[in-house]
C-alpha cells in the first residue's frame, strides 16, 4: 500500500526554524491538494497548511507569517518551512494528499515529531 513519508522532525529550540518534507512511497494519483496536519498530545488533530496543484494556499491562524508551505507538482512532493518555532508548535505533523477529482483517493503519512523546547 503506498503511503506518504515524511522527513525533518527534530528537535529545535524556540526561535528556531525546520523543514519537513513529505514524499509518496510509490506511484500516486495526483492530487489536487497536498497539506499538512499537527497532533499536539491530547488534542484533536488539526490542519496547519494546504496548497493546491495550481499553488493557492492555506494556511491555520496560528502559523501565519511563520510557516509556508510549497510543493513539487512533478515528485507529488510538498515541503513546509517552520521559521520562528513556539513550544506550542510541538506536535506530530502529518503529511496528506487529496484527489477530488475522479477517481478519488486520500493518502496520509505516518507522522514525523517535532518539538520545540529550550
Amino acid at each position: 500500500q503506498v503511503q506518504l513519508v515524511e522527513s525533518g522532525g527534530g528537535l529545535v529550540q524556540p526561535g528556531g526554524s525546520l523543514t519537513l518534507s513529505c514524499a509518496p512511497s510509490g506511484i500516486i494519483l495526483k492530487p489536487d491538494v497536498m497539506g499538512w496536519y499537527r497532533q499536539a498530545p491530547g488534542k484533536q488533530r488539526e490542519l496547519v497548511a494546504t496548497i493546491t496543484t495550481g499553488g493557492t494556499t492555506n494556511y491555520a491562524d496560528s502559523v501565519k507569517g511563520r510557516f509556508t508551505i510549497s510543493r513539487d507538482n512533478a515528485k507529488n512532493t510538498v515541503y513546509l518551512q517552520m521559521n520562528s518555532l513556539k513550544p506550542e508548535d510541538t506536535a506530530v505533523y502529518y503529511c496528506n494528499a487529496d484527489r477530488i477529482s475522479w477517481p478519488g483517493a486520500t493518502y496520509w503519512g505516518q507522522g514525523t515529531q517535532v518539538t520545540v523546547s529550550s
